[in-house]
């Protein structure tokens, strides 16, 4: 029995030597090198070629290398009958919390007006609210969603969240469906996006979102590109509507040198590091499911894969 990793990424050692230290005895392989592809019934994946699981004719669970698995769901030819395990780890939480309350810092201090006033040799104070009077709205209250919204509301910023259920978070008033989106955005001073990528989701940060949000307002994206309809925060930043943006994720990775974004002032950009999977934190619930998978035993993290979470 074989586990084989499936990733473009050439850089894979640290992954086998987490796997390894967990288990010594596990025969783990790398596409497109396998000895035998029939051996291969667990895969470890990201961002796979679409359509190459169907040539391992004995795979039997497929998973994650991260928390997302819209990769999966882009795959036309995914096999939807396997179980999917995605990866939920304390230190991704909390990676993705340092980042978010980085940028919040940023635009809550007005450091992006200052370094436009930098530019200008324009010596001016402003006197920011305080952290209880500015809304922090949460797209999203999966692990990373309800870790990060509840730690900004022990900070004492005024923290809401939405999601597509009810949610119950101390400190956080959440709120939940469609019917409730617009009530949520509608005082949201910083919306951070932290949703998974699905039908529903896709081309949710548009034009129409951004018009109900408090005019100055800011945006954090580090979910996928895939939720930003890129004009319509061009738009929404040269009307004013909104005060700046700061993307981690694009439609395309990595960004395109002749991409809009890159010279846009109003646009704060980092390569897709907001919260990177560190093997050694993960590789035990792997080999877990792993044998698990192997003793017929219910999996750990085991994500619907219609619903895309």
């Amino acid at each position: 029995m074989t586990l084989s990793i499936i990733c473009n990424d050439n850089k894979l050692d640290r992954w086998i030597d987490a796997l390894k230290a967990c288990d010594p005895s596990l025969d783990v392989q790398v596409w497109p090198n396998e000895s035998n592809r029939g051996d291969v019934e667990f895969a470890l994946c990201w961002k796979h070629p679409e359509g190459v699981l169907q040539e391992y004719p004995n795979l039997r669970c497929v998973c994650s290398m991260g928390a997302g698995i819209d990769f999966m769901l882009n795959d036309a030819r995914f096999p939807r009958h396997l179980p999917v395990i995605r990866l939920i780890d304390p230190s991704l939480a909390h990676a993705m919390y340092e980042y978010i309350l980085t940028v919040v810092m940023y635009y809550f201090r007005d450091l992006d007006i200052y370094r436009a006033q930098q530019a200008q040799s324009n010596w001016r104070v402003h006197i920011n609210r305080p952290m209880s009077k500015t809304t922090i709205a949460v797209m999203g209250l999966g692990k990373l969603g309800e870790y990060a919204a509840s730690r900004l509301a022990l900070m004492g910023f005024k923290v809401t969240g939405w999601s597509r259920s009810q949610k119950s978070i101390k400190g956080v008033k959440a709120f939940a469906g469609d019917e409730a989106l617009d009530e949520f955005v509608s005082t949201a001073d910083l919306l951070v996006c932290l949703l998974p990528l699905t039908g529903q989701t896709r081309g949710i940060l548009n034009s129409g979102l951004f018009n109900k949000m408090p005019k100055g307002a800011c945006l954090i994206n580090v979910a996928r590109g895939q939720h930003l309809v890129e004009k319509d925060l061009i738009d929404a930043l040269d009307k004013g509507q909104l005060r700046g943006a700061c993307l981690d994720v694009f439609s395309q990775e990595p960004l395109p040198a002749e991409h809009p974004f890159w010279k846009n002032d109003k646009i704060l950009l980092t390569p897709h590091c907001s919260s990177l999977t560190d093997p050694a934190s993960v590789a035990p619930q792997i080999v877990e499911n792993y044998h698990r998978m192997k003793k017929g035993e219910p999996l750990i993290n085991q994500v619907d894969i219609e619903r895309g979470y």
